[in-house]
């Protein structure tokens, strides 16, 4: 499992860098604003799953699980620190040409 960096952009602007998937998942630190940009570049779908932390009133653990089309990209997030925690874990069904970048959201003063 590796880290991924949470990159915050800022009012300049900034360019955004990706990682490639670890097949093994992945996590970021989570402040309840960081949103998720993963890129598919294979052939085929692929499904990442965001792992809840908290499990709901019926002892169910509701985890997110988004599919990304082949060429396609998605965002997902932010993600509440009472639902998901922190870290938060992320996995997938597959990992080739599948690259992800962290990116905290904010607030502009």
């Amino acid at each position: 499992m590796a880290d991924i960096p949470v990159q915050a952009p800022g009012l300049t602007g900034a360019a955004v860098t990706y990682q490639a998937c670890a097949a093994g998942g992945d996590s970021f630190e989570n402040d309840g604003e960081t949103i998720l940009h993963i890129k598919n570049g294979h052939t085929a779908s692929q499904t990442v799953t965001i792992v809840r932390a908290r499990l709901c009133d019926m002892g169910q653990q509701h985890n997110v699980v988004v599919s990304v089309p082949a060429g396609g990209d998605r965002i997902i997030g932010p993600f509440p620190r009472s639902e998901f925690g922190s870290p938060v874990q992320v996995t997938y069904s597959g990992v080739t040409s599948l690259t992800i970048a962290a990116i905290r959201g904010g607030r502009a003063g």
